[in-house]
């Protein structure tokens, strides 16, 4: 699948495989539930849709956002003398979890299957 098409479970899917997450599918929660999550046992996890996790992600990963216009949302990794990935999206935390995603897996990626 496109990095750039991954949306809802199957990106949050995809940024928990890039933070090195064991996580296990629930398609009743959030998407998933992982382990490994420093000072939590068992918790959600939805970085594309909560600033609590995705917010860290984009400081971390140095990852610029703005509007492109009223219905639309662009984010690009810093790398130094260097363009990076950008990625498009309809929210911000959306855009900025592609571009960290395609910044580290690729423009194309492998969803599990009961993520479709």
């Amino acid at each position: 699948m496109k990095t750039s098409e991954v949306q809802g479970a199957a990106l949050d899917w995809a940024v928990a495989k890039c933070e090195g997450y064991a996580h296990e599918i629930d398609r009743d929660e959030c998407w998933l539930n992982h382990r490994g999550r420093p000072n939590t046992n068992l918790t959600d996890y939805c970085p594309s849709n909560n600033w609590e996790l995705g917010g860290p992600i984009i400081e971390r990963e140095r990852i610029s956002v703005w509007a492109r216009d009223l219905n639309e949302w662009a984010a690009e990794t810093f790398i130094p003398n260097h363009q990076g990935d950008e990625q498009e999206g309809p929210t911000s935390l959306v855009a900025a979890m592609r571009c960290y995603v395609a910044s580290k897996l690729g423009d194309e990626i492998e969803i599990p299957e009961e993520l479709k």
